[in-house]
């Protein structure tokens, strides 16, 4: 069998802690901020950590290597 690669677009989205947890952007920054309010985009700098049910599809589809 092949080598499993890892899906490209994955690459540029997520990364693994060191724990193996996915680690993400924050949704919802693209556009229209004059329409959230301060808190909210306060709230969402930086990066989160993805949950854990969708984390697994994350490592097991798209990370394999990761």
């Amino acid at each position: 069998m092949p080598k499993m690669k890892t899906k490209s677009g994955a690459k540029k989205r997520f990364k693994l802690s060191g724990t193996g947890k996915v680690i993400m952007a924050q949704a919802n920054k693209r556009h229209g901020m004059i329409k959230r309010t301060n808190k909210q985009i306060r709230n969402q700098r930086g990066t989160s950590v993805m949950a854990e049910p969708d984390a697994v599809v994350v490592r097991k589809y798209f990370l394999p290597n990761g």
